[in-house]
């Protein structure tokens, strides 16, 4: 089983049951009860399913998989921890904490956006789909074998909507509440025209105990090791540097369907590096056993080390088929000096994608343009006649150019300061009111024009120096600002930049989650996604006809129509992306030939270990040598 996670920020979609036979005691006349949900009601396994078709059912447990960060979510840092509450907005919350608890149901790799029953057994719906009863698994326990009931799911609902990081309460803003009417049957109450994935999220939430926060505050930011019910338990851990987790002995879920084949290692430990490049270095020390590599400097250039050659090392390159999303510069138009589009497409003048790819990623990436990059929701060409209903009501409130073509980022001549660029940079800040005095840029105001680029590791400061010298040629003065990991989460979540980069993904069928990246409501959230400060009706409204599609067809209309909106604004400098996972790992691993399309590679939960765990040579404290 997955845990939530940035790569990030794989969102789930949902508004309809598969209906099957069962038969819960919640069940009310009138429901559909059924023992999986997605998004248009089609589930590809039956109730009776004994484990998903891309698992090894006989995989073996054991050994230890070990590895650096490579996605977070909510509160949590590539770089650091100091707390081991994740699903709050204080603190820098530890990876892997989602190993410890359960949800209510399950996420399916192999289909777009189907659940499958984990502390739940079943669900009915209402006819309204207003109302869902979970029927909990009675066998459901802590790690202190207290029971694990509808009481517990209930008070995780409503404290997260309460008290959550402000990710987790904006997409709950269509969650009413949770009650128990016993300790099996939990009744989830959702409001009016609620977002389609909104269900889907509240049955992936992880499941807390209500005696352990009667005792301890869910709100603050601890070390403390809180009571878990998952497939793992933490284990040994130093603050910022490094946390464990052991595998529960005969867990009370190993055995449930959507949980055969998954959790195979005794130990996932993730080590925490402040610098990529030193990061490399442990890898190739074997430091920790597994990577996931993203720098195309050191894929291209570094992996010739004697474990390599020798074969202890395996590199694999894998397709990587989700929608990749967006990566790239998100501009603060919260500040005064951004407001202007033109100002902001003046920025996107300066950067030569061209000659970084080639000089620096190796020709690695293509570009992005879209927020929906790799998919088919991302708009291309000019609007068909169903995206032109659905924005002809903006017509006059919304640039003309939305009637068009979509927006793309220019491409230059490859030579690092393409001049044609440059010039059209130039016009852009002029007629936008940003004239030149004593070869300096100066604002409307009559202040000189300044960009802080916010940035927590040092692997990027290469592809932002060319960057800041070209915009320095437009008369901007730009630079750097390196800080650590716990002050720029601190400033990213207080809205604190100028500039900052961010990347994230939506599921292919994206919903409610959509508010919180472009929604006017989190654009003044602090802690929420909504980089850019993004705050458009236009595109507040064209989210709704996302979020309301009843097929899958509306819903690709409506997000290339909302994909045209975003685009228009220039909020943001777009990067890049790549089609494959470039992994290494020391060759004590192994995984399922035919890994699931949604959900990538998947490791650590569906890998496993087919060398002798002493061969892995840990200590006793846990620690890969």
């Amino acid at each position: 089983m997955s845990q939530l996670n940035r790569r990030e920020v794989l969102v789930l979609g949902v508004g309809a049951l598969a209906a099957t036979q069962l038969n819960p005691a919640s069940a009310a006349d009138g429901d559909t009860v059924a023992h999986g949900m997605s998004a248009f009601g089609d589930l590809k396994y039956p109730a009776d399913f004994k484990y998903f078709d891309y698992v090894n059912p006989n995989a073996p447990k054991g050994g230890v998989f070990s590895t650096i960060p490579s996605v977070r979510a909510f509160n949590q840092s590539f770089q650091t921890f100091n707390s081991l509450n994740a699903f709050i907005l204080k603190g820098d919350g530890a990876q892997g904490m989602g190993l410890t608890f359960v949800s209510l149901m399950a996420r399916a790799g192999d289909e777009p956006d189907a659940m499958y029953g984990l502390a739940a057994s079943a669900v009915a719906i209402s006819a309204d789909g207003l109302t869902y009863r979970f029927t909990m698994r009675p066998e459901a326990r802590f790690h202190d074998g207290s029971k694990l009931t509808a009481k517990d799911a209930a008070f995780s609902l409503n404290i997260l909507k309460a008290k959550g990081h402000p990710i987790i309460t904006q997409q709950l803003r269509d969650f009413i509440k949770a009650e128990a009417t016993d300790d099996a049957t939990l009744v989830v109450s959702f409001a009016p025209k609620r977002g389609r994935d909104v269900p889907l999220f509240v049955a992936g939430l992880p499941i807390f105990s209500e005696a352990y926060y009667a005792k301890h505050p869910f709100d603050e930011s601890t070390m403390d090791v809180p009571l878990g019910s998952g497939p793992y338990k933490v284990g040994p851990l130093e603050s910022g540097r490094y946390i464990s987790f052991e595998r529960v002995k005969g867990w009370w879920g190993e055995k449930l369907p959507v949980s055969i084949g998954a959790n195979n290692f005794d130990t996932v430990r993730y080590e925490f590096y402040r610098d990529r490049d030193v990061a490399f270095e442990g890898f190739s020390g074997r430091s920790y056993l597994y990577r996931e590599e993203f720098t195309s400097r050191i894929w291209h250039t570094r992996y010739d080390f004697p474990a390599i050659r020798d074969g202890r090392v395996k590199r694999e390159q894998l397709p990587d088929e989700t929608p990749s999303g967006a990566q790239g510069w998100f501009i603060n138009t919260r500040r005064d000096k951004f407001k202007d589009p033109r100002v902001r497409e003046a920025i996107g003048c300066a950067f030569d994608f061209e000659w970084t790819n080639k000089t620096i990623m190796y020709g690695t990436y293509a570009r992005t343009v879209s927020p929906f990059q790799n998919s088919d929701m991302m708009a291309v060409g000019p609007p068909s006649p169903e995206e032109l209903a659905l924005l002809e009501p903006f017509r006059g409130k919304v640039p003309d150019e939305v009637f068009g073509a979509p927006f793309m980022p220019p491409a230059s001549d490859g030579s690092g300061q393409d001049r044609t660029l440059l010039r059209r940079g130039g016009q852009l800040l002029t007629e936008a009111g940003f004239v030149i005095k004593d070869r300096r840029r100066l604002t409307p105001s009559g202040e000189p024009f300044h960009i802080e680029f916010l940035l927590d590791e040092p692997a990027f400061q290469a592809h932002h120096m060319p960057f800041v010298k070209n915009l320095g040629t437009l008369g901007i003065e730009a630079t750097v600002r390196l800080v650590d990991p716990v002050q720029a989460r601190a400033r990213r979540d207080d809205f604190d930049f100028d500039m900052a980069i961010e990347r994230f993904s939506f599921s292919t069928v994206p919903g409610d989650a959509l508010r919180n990246f472009f929604s006017s409501q989190s654009a003044a959230t602090k802690g929420s996604n909504n980089l850019a400060g993004i705050a458009d009706p236009a595109i507040d409204a064209m989210m709704d006809q996302v979020i309301a599609a009843d097929t899958r067809a509306k819903l690709v209309i409506a997000a290339r129509a909302l994909d045209r909106l975003i685009r228009v604004g220039r909020y943001w400098v777009p990067q890049w992306y790549s089609s494959t996972h470039r992994l290494a790992y020391w060759d004590v691993f192994d995984h399922p030939s035919n890994l699931p399309k949604y959900t990538g590679v998947n490791a650590p939960d569906l890998w496993w270990s087919r060398s002798n765990p002493a061969a892995e040579r840990t200590d006793p404290k846990g620690e890969a040598k």
